[in-house]
C-alpha cells in the first residue's frame, strides 16, 4: 500500500472515531437532559398537585358554608311555613265551628218558618171562608153580585184617582210655570228684543209707475211686437190694463220679476223702446241684478258675522233677497234666524257657533225650490253638504221642519229661532181660504169633546173659548178637557206662535119670582 492510502485510511478511521466519540457524547448529553425534563416535570407536578389540592380543599369549605346557609333558610322557611300551615288549621277550624253554628240556626229558623208557615195556611183557611160567608151576606143585602160590586167599586176608584191625579198636574204645572215662566221669558224676549226686520208683502206681481199715460203705448208698441219681445226676452207678463200711469208685472219668480222690473225702468228712462233695445238692456240688467244678488248675500253674511262660506252659497242667499214666504222676506229671515239662534244659545251657555251657522242656511233651499223638486229644508242640506259645510250644519238645515229627527242641540236652537221669526206678530200672513179652514177645523176639534156646548175662535184663531154644560161638566173634568182640546190641536193643526185655550164653565140659576 502507498503512504497515500494509508494515509486516506487513517484520516477515514479518525473520522470515524470522532463520529462515534460526539455521537456517544450525545447521547450522554441527552440522556442528562432528559433526566433535568423528568425532575423538572416531576417538581411541576408535584408543585400542581398542591395548588390542586389547596384549591379544592378551599372549594370544598366554601361549599359546606354555603351548604350550611342553605340548610339554615330552608330550616327557617319550613318553620315559617309550619307556622303559616298552624294558623290556617286554626282558622279552618274556627270556620267549621261557626259554619255548623249557622246551620243549626238556619235549621232552627227553617223549623219556626216551617211552623208559622203551616199556622199562616191554617188562619188564611180561616179568613176565605169568612170572606166567603161575609160576601154571600153581602150579596143578599145588596141584591148585587160580587162582580158587579167590583166593577162599581173599580169605576169609584178611577175616577177618584182621576180627580186626584187632575189635582196633583194641576199642582205640578203651577209650580212650574211660577218656576220656569220667568226663565223662559227672559230667554226668549232677549233673544227677540236683539232682532227687528222690517217685513214686505208677499206677491207674485210688481206694480210699476209709469211717467205719463202716453208711456203706455210706447210700451206696447206697433201691433204689440214691443209687449210681445219684452215678455218673450225676460219670461214675465206684462199686464197693461186701466190703471192710470200704471202697469203691472206678473212671474212666479222674484228673481226674473226683478230683472224684467229693471229692464222696465231702464228702457222708460232711455225712452228708446224697441225688439233689439229690450234685449240689449235686458241683458245689462241681468248681469247689474248678479251683482245686486252677490252684494246681498255678502251684505247678509257680514251682518251675521260669517266668514268662511262658499261663494255660491253666497249667491244662493243673494238670490233670497228677492223671495218672500208669507210675506216675510226669507233673506232677512235667515238673518233674524241667525241673531235669535245665537241669542238662544248664549243664553243657554252653549257655543252658538253651530246653532248661527244652521239658522242662518236652513232655507238655502228656498233659492232653487222652483228648479228642483221636493222640500226645501233637504234640498237645502244637500246643497249644504256639496258646497262643504259641516254635518253639524247640516243636519240643522234638514231638520228643522221635521223631515229628519232632530239629534243635537244645535238642531233645537235652529228650529227654535226659526219659529220665533215666523211666528212673532206681523212677520208673517196666511191667505184668507187658509185661515179660514184652520178656524174651522179648530172648531171642529174643540166640538168634538163631550159637554161642550158652543166653541168661540177669538183673536185671529190664537185664542178659543169653548162653553161647556156646567150640569155634565165639572172643574176638573174642565181641566181635563183644556188638555186633550190642546193635545188635540197640537197633533193635527199646524199655525204660527201658540193657540190659548180657555174653559168656561158657568153656573146659572134662575127663578121667577111670581
Amino acid at each position: 500500500m502507498t503512504p497515500v492510502i494509508v494515509g486516506l485510511i487513517a484520516l477515514v478511521v479518525g473520522v470515524a472515531v470522532g463520529f462515534v466519540v460526539r455521537a456517544a457524547l450525545a447521547r450522554t448529553s441527552a440522556r442528562a437532559i432528559e433526566q433535568q425534563a423528568a425532575t423538572r416535570a416531576e417538581r411541576r407536578l408535584a408543585e400542581a398537585e398542591q395548588e390542586a389540592a389547596v384549591t379544592l380543599r378551599s372549594a370544598l369549605e366554601q361549599a359546606k358554608a354555603e351548604s350550611a346557609a342553605i340548610r339554615r333558610e330552608a330550616e327557617e322557611d319550613v318553620r315559617a311555613r309550619r307556622d303559616e300551615v298552624a294558623r290556617l288549621e286554626r282558622r279552618i277550624a274556627q270556620a267549621e265551628d261557626e259554619l255548623r253554628s249557622r246551620t243549626k240556626r238556619l235549621e232552627e229558623r227553617e223549623h219556626e218558618l216551617e211552623e208559622r208557615d203551616r199556622r199562616l195556611a191554617h188562619v188564611r183557611e180561616q179568613l176565605e171562608a169568612a170572606t166567603r160567608e161575609h160576601r154571600a151576606r153581602l150579596e143578599r143585602i145588596a141584591q148585587m153580585t160580587s162582580q158587579e160590586a167590583r166593577e162599581e167599586l173599580v169605576a169609584q176608584v178611577v175616577d177618584e184617582a182621576k180627580r186626584a191625579a187632575m189635582a196633583q198636574v194641576r199642582e205640578i204645572e203651577q209650580q212650574a210655570r211660577e218656576q220656569g215662566e220667568e226663565r223662559a221669558r227672559k230667554i226668549l224676549t232677549v233673544a227677540i228684543q236683539r232682532v227687528a226686520a222690517e217685513q214686505t208683502t208677499e206677491s207674485s206681481v210688481s206694480v210699476f209707475t209709469l211717467p205719463s199715460e202716453d208711456m203706455k203705448g210706447r210700451i206696447i208698441g206697433r201691433e204689440g211686437r214691443n209687449i210681445r219681445a219684452f215678455e218673450a226676452t225676460t219670461g214675465v207678463n206684462l199686464i197693461i190694463d186701466d190703471t192710470p200711469e200704471a202697469v203691472v208685472l206678473s212671474c212666479f219668480d222674484p228673481v226674473r220679476r226683478e230683472a224684467a222690473r229693471l229692464t222696465l225702468t231702464k228702457l222708460v228712462e232711455d225712452g228708446r223702446i224697441h225688439p233689439a233695445r229690450i234685449e240689449e238692456v235686458h241683458e245689462r240688467s241681468l248681469r247689474e241684478l248678479e251683482e245686486r244678488i252677490r252684494r246681498a248675500g255678502e251684505d247678509a253674511v257680514a251682518e251675521v258675522g260669517i266668514t268662511d262660506i262658499h261663494p255660491e252659497m253666497v249667491r244662493l242667499l243673494g238670490r233670497l233677497q228677492y223671495r218672500t214666504s208669507y210675506g216675510q222676506n226669507v233673506l232677512k229671515h235667515l238673518v233674524e234666524s241667525a241673531h235669535i239662534a245665537g241669542a238662544l244659545a248664549a243664553e243657554l251657555g252653549v257655543d252658538p257657533t253651530i246653532a248661527k251657522r244652521g239658522a242662518f242656511l236652513h232655507d238655502i233651499g228656498k233659492g232653487v225650490t222652483h228648479e228642483v223638486e221636493g222640500s226645501h229644508a233637504l234640498i237645502g242640506a244637500e246643497i249644504a253638504r256639496r258646497m262643504g259645510e259641516a254635518a253639524e250644519v247640516v243636519h240643522c238645515i234638514e231638520s228643522h221642519h221635521g223631515e229628519v229627527e232632530q239629534r243635537t242641540v244645535d238642531a233645537v236652537l235652529a228650529q227654535i229661532a226659526d219659529a220665533i221669526s215666523g211666528g212673532r206678530p206681523g212677520a208673517r200672513r196666511e191667505s184668507l181660504e187658509t185661515y179660514v179652514k184652520r178656524l174651522e177645523r179648530l172648531e171642529e176639534i174643540c166640538t168634538g169633546f163631550e159637554g161642550v156646548e158652543k166653541v168661540f175662535a177669538m183673536q185671529a184663531g190664537r185664542e178659543v173659548r169653548v162653553m161647556v154644560r156646567p150640569e155634565a161638566v165639572d172643574d176638573l173634568a174642565a181641566q181635563v178637557i183644556a188638555r186633550d182640546i190642546a193635545k188635540r190641536v197640537e197633533e193635527e193643526l199646524q199655525y204660527p206662535g201658540q193657540i190659548k185655550i180657555t174653559v168656561v164653565r158657568e153656573m146659572r140659576a134662575t127663578e121667577i119670582a111670581r
